[in-house]
């Protein structure tokens, strides 16, 4: 049996690496405790948005934001975290949240573009 995994591959990655076509980049801002902000354009407290991290927050908006043709076009994430806390932020965003694991899924090492 054949299975397709049709989500986008996110891969951990530091600030200094190049950008290329088709990848879009998240970066975690620790001054500010965030992952680019935590606006999500709906109702404070919403059940889709409640007890969401802010990396779960703003991989949902770029989704969305990708999906309606805000951002160009992406098929992988580049994720630059700022340390131990925000990869394992990521990590557990990937793993739990479940709009982030249905659209995202972790990069394994090594893997071809």
């Amino acid at each position: 049996m054949i299975r397709i995994d049709a989500r986008i591959p996110v891969f951990l990655a530091t600030a200094s690496d190049d950008a290329a076509m088709g990848v879009a980049w998240l970066v975690e801002n620790p001054a500010e405790a965030s992952w680019d902000g935590r606006e999500t354009g709906h109702v404070a407290g919403c059940a889709c948005c409640v007890a969401r991290s802010p990396v779960a927050e703003t991989l949902g908006r770029l989704f969305r934001a990708r999906a309606v043709g805000e951002v160009p076009f992406f098929t992988r994430l580049g994720a630059v975290p700022a340390g131990p806390e925000g990869e394992a932020a990521l990590r557990q965003a990937l793993e739990t949240d479940g709009l982030a694991s249905a659209c995202y899924r972790l990069e394994t090492v090594g893997a071809s573009l």
